[in-house]
């Protein structure tokens, strides 16, 4: 089953864009190439080494995928971090996960953010990528309540084909973002 925003995309998007961006070639417009959700878990792995599996699990509700563990490269006992210790997770998601996820996060997790006033327009790299921070990911209906141990945030950045600024902000705002005015 094709996701919805997929759908959107090919049939009300793309046609929207190349007529407002005067682009000629369907494959000039702007699309998403991936969503990567990434995990800091370097606190949760000293205090708790089943915290990790319980982060790992909840980003595999989140995401529909597991994630990969990175673990640390070498020691640094100011942290007390050794060799080998997991410190993050990560995600990337592509094709049919990828706009379904993104559904999920505009018109779920987004308005279930705490005190949300909008997203900002600052989180834009110069190539058209856009960065979003999760303080919490129980904003996501999947994460269920009773197996919390510990709450994480988690970093969702969105890759774009194109290396403009404009175009970028242009297509998410056309699927649903809410940015700041």
């Amino acid at each position: 089953m094709i996701p919805r925003l997929k759908e959107k995309y090919k049939k009300e998007i793309a046609p929207q864009m190349m007529a407002d961006f005067g682009l000629k070639n369907i494959l000039a417009v702007p699309r998403i190439q991936k969503i990567t959700i990434n995990v800091g878990i370097g606190k949760l792995a000293v205090k708790d080494t089943k915290m990790v599996e319980k982060a790992t699990e909840n980003i595999t509700l989140i995401s529909g995928q597991k994630p990969y563990v990175a673990k640390s490269k070498k020691s640094i006992a100011a942290f007390k971090l050794r060799e080998g210790m997991p410190v993050g997770l990560a995600v990337t998601m592509r094709g049919n996960r990828m706009y379904e996820f993104l559904d999920r996060l505009v018109n779920v997790a987004l308005p279930r953010v705490r005190d949300f006033r909008g997203l900002s327009l600052k989180s834009f790299d110069g190539q058209g990528n856009y960065s979003i921070g999760i303080k919490e990911h129980l904003v996501f209906p999947e994460v269920k309540l009773e197996s919390l141990d510990a709450v994480h945030g988690l970093q969702v950045n969105i890759t774009l084909n194109k290396k403009n600024r404009e175009q970028g902000m242009a297509l998410l705002k056309k699927f649903g973002f809410p940015f700041r005015k």
